[in-house]
């Protein structure tokens, strides 16, 4: 869930987006998640909550200010730092080296460390400045994106067979 600055609000993302008894989302049918079998609604939920990895973004100093309280929250898996949003906020856009940016790490992390969630870390995906934060203590790392990585391999090769077959393209 993106923009998540407060415990409040991490606690309505974990009341939207569990089953009771732990939030209030709505409890379905049959379907893949139970097996294609009926299951009884206790039995359901238990599995669908276990199954549900509830991720908060931390993209804002306020975020960061309340991440400790944030990662309390009961529900909360990951706390992530969308670093390129929390750039911007702070006035440093695209500056993922930036100390500002390592003491929103360690404050994130250490939050994490506490209460027992994992510290995320989305918006780097430059190799040499990953390591830093990994190093750190970041587990849940988003190291790209889709459309990225498709185009890297589709530009891999394409390059094979304009080397390899000169002349057929």
């Amino acid at each position: 869930m993106p923009h998540v600055d407060t415990a409040a609000e991490a606690r309505e993302v974990v009341d939207r987006l569990k089953y009771p008894p732990i939030g209030h989302r709505s409890m379905g049918g049959i379907g893949p998640h139970y097996g294609l079998r009926s299951a009884s609604s206790g039995e359901a939920a238990q599995a669908l909550n276990a199954a549900n990895l509830t991720v908060v973004m931390l993209e804002t100093p306020t975020a960061l200010a309340n991440a400790a309280e944030i990662a309390a929250v009961p529900g909360v898996d990951v706390l992530l730092i969308g670093t390129n949003d929390l750039c911007a906020e702070m006035g440093i856009p695209g500056d993922f080296g930036n100390a500002r940016v390592a003491e929103a790490y360690g404050a994130m992390i250490a939050a994490c460390k506490t209460h027992k969630k994992f510290p995320g870390m989305a918006g780097i995906y430059n190799e040499a400045i990953m390591p830093r934060y990994i190093e750190m203590g970041a587990r849940f790392i988003l190291s790209g994106q889709d459309g990225a990585f498709v185009m890297a391999g589709a530009t891999q090769r394409t390059g094979f067979l304009r080397k390899t077959f000169p002349g057929a393209g």
